[in-house]
């Protein structure tokens, strides 16, 4: 018996060993060919070995693919965020920083098959031509939506376009066929998700990115928010990637008196430099709480760093992502682009916002070794660098070592957490059930107010929307789950309808009231009432 294991053991031992073997061989009896184009330095091995693969390669290549492919394996090398944007995504990418598109100004939804309209943008092309929520599209131009299977890619290649260029659609409305001319306009991508008041002293604001006018837009937001009597603000960042830093310097300057540090910058090429407040500065007389998580990054962490650091307003929630790299985009003549770190952010303290990357670093699983550590779930568990110890003016510690600490901790809540929810989500239950509902109901309630204090989901209701899930989109009904996750899953119904009457302002004033974060952050800012 002992023979026969050894000999188990010792034939894949033998099966890898000529393996490699012949690997090895295979190499070495490969003709040796004379040196045509010797290298001479670095700069000319990019070049030479392109040309070698172009000359000698067993099958055909794709030139301008593989130069793309290896400026990526080049930049890749850099840091996590340096990066080369190849033509063919530079123009939504800048699309989404830039804040605004050239379209009709619609939402929409894939619903049963058919392109219909969800939200008609205001004072947008499609508002001025008359095309209206709940007007199903059948054609667009030439291209009959009918005959094909629609996908949100599709509907964007042909709604999208140049502004001033006409698009032709056919519409279906309650049955009647009509067609409309649309002149494409340009649509702005608002850096706004909500500004909705949740008391009568306290106002709520989330911003979802860091466009071009985000400053702006977060201006005309807390202004509205002001004349209707906010005097304290939850400012929400979770989940805002960054953008551009100025939008970032002009928020935090709305919030600080003159002269005070907002962030700085400094790099190898690069010199220190310095961001201040002004004295133009519109709400600082206003309590603040600011709101991260772990998808907090880049200009949202400068915008937290800088509140906590001027001990202007109380930053809650969980550890910010740690994306302290400044970027410099430089475009070139065939619409690539190279986004290249030139500098690091630090705060006002002195705190370096970038968490650590390189050799050793698993930087891509982050999000799961915090999890896994139970940092997202329990304070105790996170981990402070003692070394990079910070004191704010007022006296208050905090710390360096990548992302921003909050100063008052919230788990992220799983009450009512379940794989049926999930699962919901994932299919898009809530928002194709919403539309079904109110399709013919959009002139039932008058007003928010009335819409809120007036419907309820029942549980009649209840079972008919989780039989819609599993009878429509093949949510297969957990009995478990459809009952540890009743209340979230009643509260987001009734949100996406009020999405679908009131837009998102409608939405997150009811969505908020299951919100942990938002929760706690007012009972905060009631302390102090």
């Amino acid at each position: 018996m002992e023979n026969k294991s050894n000999y188990k053991i010792l034939i894949p031992l033998l099966v890898a060993v000529f393996f490699a073997g012949g690997i090895y061989l295979g190499t070495q009896f490969i003709p040796k060919t004379t040196v045509i184009n010797p290298v001479r330095n670095g700069s000319d091995k990019f070049s030479t070995l392109l040309n070698v693969i172009e000359a000698r390669y067993v099958d055909s290549i794709d030139h301008e693919q593989l130069i793309e492919s290896s400026i990526m394996g080049m930049i890749k090398d850099l840091d996590p965020h340096s990066q080369y944007i190849p033509p063919k995504d530079l123009s939504h990418v800048n699309e989404q920083l830039e804040g605004k598109f050239g379209g009709v100004g619609i939402r929409f939804l894939i619903h049963q098959d058919t392109l219909v309209v969800t939200h008609v943008l205001p004072n947008s092309p499609s508002e001025k031509s008359g095309l209206f929520a709940g007007d199903r599209i059948l054609q667009v131009d030439d291209s009959l939506l009918t005959e094909t299977k629609v996908t949100n890619q599709k509907v964007m290649s042909l709604l999208k376009g140049k502004e001033g260029t006409k698009v032709e659609l056919i519409v279906d409305r309650h049955g009647e066929s009509k067609e409309i001319s649309i002149i494409r306009g340009s649509i702005p991508i608002s850096s706004i998700s909500a500004n909705v008041m949740l008391t009568e002293e306290i106002g709520f604001i989330k911003l979802n990115s860091f466009t071009f006018n985000a400053g702006e837009e977060f201006v005309d937001a807390a202004r509205e928010l002001k004349s209707k009597g906010m005097k304290k603000l939850i400012f929400d960042l979770r989940s805002n990637g960054g953008g551009y830093m100025h939008a970032a310097t002009h928020i935090i300057d709305q919030f600080l008196p003159s002269g005070k540090l907002i962030v700085y910058t400094k790099g190898r090429q690069v010199k220190r430099e310095d961001y201040y407040s002004t004295s133009g500065g519109g709400l600082q007389d206003v309590e603040l709480v600011v709101l991260i998580n772990s998808l907090s990054a880049s200009a949202s962490e400068i915008v937290a760093g800088a509140i906590q650091d001027n001990d202007r307003g109380l930053i809650l929630g969980r550890r910010s992502f740690g994306k302290g790299l400044v970027q410099d985009q430089q475009e070139f003549s065939d619409g690539s682009a190279l986004r290249l770190t030139i500098s690091r952010y630090y705060t006002p303290t002195g705190r370096c916002i970038q968490k650590p990357y390189g050799d050793g670093v698993d930087y891509e699983n982050d999000y799961l070794n915090r999890y896994e550590s139970g940092e997202l779930m329990n304070e105790d568990s996170i981990k402070f660098d003692e070394s990079l110890k910070f004191t704010t003016p007022k006296g208050r510690i905090v710390y360096g070592g990548g992302g921003i600490y909050p100063d008052t901790f919230v788990p992220n809540d799983t009450l009512g957490a379940s794989y049926y929810l999930t699962n919901l989500y994932y299919a898009g239950t809530f928002n194709q059930w919403a539309f079904k509902y109110v399709d013919y109901r959009r002139t039932k309630w008058g007003s928010f107010s009335e819409f809120n204090s007036s419907f309820n989901v029942s549980e009649n209701m209840y079972d008919t929307f989780t039989n819609y899930a599993a009878n429509e989109l093949n949510v297969e009904i957990d009995e478990d789950g459809k009952s540890r996750s009743r209340i979230i899953i009643k509260n987001r119904m009734k949100a996406e309808i009020a999405r679908h009457l009131f837009k998102e302002n409608g939405y997150y004033k009811i969505y908020l009231k299951d919100d942990l974060d938002v929760q706690t952050a007012l009972g905060e800012l009631r302390k102090k009432l």
